[in-house]
């Protein structure tokens, strides 16, 4: 979540073509939350649909922690009450002018840690879901048990959420966890920060697998030989 990641041209681009989206969506029956994802040609400027989700998905949990979200009613709200299926009226055009404001859009960022390397092993120590803290040196430490990353004070903390923990197998391609943040994680020419880094390095480094070919006979998850 970064506003300055479009022009405020292109951003009014996104809306009207968001809109649109909406209005059809909305003449086929359906009713409540969607997301859609635009790509940029950094050359010309041009949006382009990247995807369309007619539903909740992974960008979901980010767009509920916005300054503007707190603001206003939240958007998972709407999608209850159209599946409750209430009778409600609201300024849709108010609504929108709102959530149009840059001073209601602060810095979010989540990053996705997975296992590059090509190798297969069992895990058997992973950090724990949480608020995790980091410093100039990269090194972490676990500051307190989690579910909810709405109080992380700035970007030396990170909300971290396990996927991958003891018991399950590590491979390429396999999420090891979710971090979130108050930094961010990018820069403009699309490149991880220092940030970043310390962070995937940091998690990377608390995780620790034995091969699959050191595991004894029968040494896997319970139905599972290794």
């Amino acid at each position: 979540m970064y506003i300055d990641v479009l022009t405020p041209e292109q951003h009014a681009r996104a809306r009207v073509l968001t809109q649109n989206l909406g209005d059809r969506l909305g003449s086929e029956g359906y009713r409540g939350f969607f997301e859609v994802d635009y790509l940029v040609d950094v050359d010309t400027g041009e949006l382009y649909l990247g995807e369309l989700n007619p539903r909740l998905s992974g960008i979901s949990s980010m767009t509920n922690v916005t300054a503007g979200a707190y603001a206003e009613l939240p958007l998972f709200l709407f999608h209850l009450l159209e599946y409750l299926d209430v009778d409600y009226e609201i300024d849709v055009a108010e609504i929108n002018a709102r959530w149009a404001d840059p001073d209601t859009v602060d810095v979010w960022s989540q990053v996705v840690i997975k296992q590059t390397e090509d190798e297969i092993g069992l895990i058997t120590k992973s950090p724990e879901t949480g608020i995790w803290t980091t410093g100039p040196r990269g090194k972490l430490r676990f500051s307190r048990p989690a579910t909810d990353w709405h109080d992380l004070q700035d970007e030396s903390e990170g909300f971290y959420l396990r996927v991958a923990g003891p018991g399950d197998y590590l491979y390429k391609g396999a999420d090891i966890g979710i971090l979130v943040s108050r930094g961010r994680l990018q820069t403009n020419d699309f490149r991880l920060t220092p940030l970043c880094r310390r962070w995937v390095n940091g998690i990377r480094g608390l995780v620790a697998a034995t091969p699959l070919d050191e595991l004894p006979e029968g040494g896997g998850p319970a139905g599972i030989k290794g």
